[in-house]
């Protein structure tokens, strides 16, 4: 029985040295395979990022006080009837351009019309009448009294011919100014009423902007300081103008005060209502740095920028790396990019101020900013730079 239990015990120990060994030698080989790799992966490089770059541009920029403007009409009306009547005749259609003084809708006007052959006839009797007195007056049989009478007649026959006229007059709607017409609101047949709207009519040459700025800037402005406007309208355009008027009040709820200014808009691209950025020339120069806007990096925390250079104080040269699980090895750059954050100024089309953080002719990346890291390898591609223009004006527009 003992030397059962030995022989049993002899076998389980070399069963357990052989497991031992064997599952050894399997976490042995696994762990000097991910050592193996992890020394492949930390000695290689990472591809160097392609990216489009630019250098810090040194501008002078003429200094602005922008503001938020609405346009509107020198002469805006809907035209309105005087008169209670059906539509006769309309002589415009939608959307045309008027002169002063033409002639829009005609309202039926028989019975007026009627009214004054029934005033005329009155005036000529009483005009035969007076002629009567006035030999009778001369004889002696009249009195000055019956003259007068006669006399006031006529007066009061006329004054009615002038009021029952000015009635017609009223049936015939015309354009108060030159501009442009709207959308027919009535109709051949349609009974209208006093105060009804018949087309709305616009003055848009010239135009006028109305916009507010801070009660700071009231002393920086002036009638007859230009201004530049654009609107989201006309995407492809910027406009000149002159400041026209001045409110002498400052706002005491929100301590600003509005301005007026008038544009010449001979093609009438500018329309009364529009949303606009207005931005006040004020004559004053100063000279910026500026980058195109895609090369900021905006962030919580502050903006920056990748700023690119040479590596300084470059290491000798590798062996060539050798493909590794069948890749090509990265290409080799000696630029790196640098991030550095800065402070930002004004906005203008594609360009973009820094007041801090960089200098002139430092050279920074435009595009492909997610792909860059600090002091990571980077490749200048400049085929398809982005725009850089102070106005920019697109050609689909």
């Amino acid at each position: 029985m003992t030397l059962a239990r030995q022989l049993f015990n002899w076998r389980m120990f070399w069963m357990l040295l052989a497991c031992l060994v064997v599952f050894g030698g399997i976490f042995g080989f696994k762990f000097f395979g991910l050592h193996m790799m992890n020394r492949a992966m930390d000695n290689m490089s990472l591809p160097p990022a392609t990216v489009t770059a630019t250098r810090v541009q040194q501008q002078r920029w003429q200094a602005r006080l922008n503001a938020v403007g609405s346009l509107r009409a020198v002469n805006g009306v809907d035209v309105t009837t005087q008169a209670q009547g059906k539509v006769k005749a309309i002589y415009f259609e939608s959307g045309q351009p008027v002169d002063k003084g033409a002639l829009l809708v005609e309202l039926i006007a028989e019975p007026e019309t009627a009214q004054i052959e029934v005033l005329e006839a009155e005036r000529r009797l009483a005009e035969r009448e007076f002629r009567r007195i006035s030999e009778l007056y001369k004889k002696g049989v009249a009195t000055l009294r019956e003259l007068d009478e006669a006399q006031s007649n006529i007066d009061q026959v006329l004054a009615s011919l002038l009021v029952q006229r000015a009635t017609i007059e009223e049936r015939s709607i015309t354009a108060p100014f030159s501009g442009r017409l709207g959308i027919r609101r009535v109709d051949l047949g349609q009974n209208v009423a006093p105060g009804d709207a018949v087309v709305s009519l616009q003055q848009l040459h010239p135009i006028f902007v109305d916009f507010s700025l801070s009660e700071q800037d009231f002393s920086r402005v002036e009638e007859g300081q230009g201004i530049e406007l654009s609107a989201p309208a006309v995407p492809s355009q910027t406009f000149e103008g002159r400041i026209t008027a001045i409110d002498p009040a400052i706002d005491p709820r929100n301590r600003t005060f509005l301005l007026q200014a008038t544009l010449e808009n001979p093609e009438g691209r500018l329309r009364p209502g529009m949303f606009a950025d207005v931005a006040v020339k004020v004559e004053k120069f100063r000279t910026v740095l500026v980058v195109p806007r895609t090369a900021i990096s905006y962030a919580p925390y502050g903006n920056s920028v990748f700023i690119i250079r040479k590596q300084q104080g470059k290491p000798e040269p590798k062996a060539p790396q050798k493909p590794i699980l069948g890749r090509a090895p990265p290409p080799q750059t000696d630029l790196v990019a640098i991030k550095r954050f800065v402070k930002t100024g004004e906005v203008r089309g594609d360009m973009i101020e820094i007041t801090e953080g960089v200098q002139a002719g430092e050279q920074v990346a435009t595009s492909g900013l997610l792909k860059l890291r600090n002091e990571g390898g980077v490749i200048i591609n400049n085929d398809n730079p982005p725009p850089e223009q102070l106005a920019p004006k697109p050609g689909n527009s």
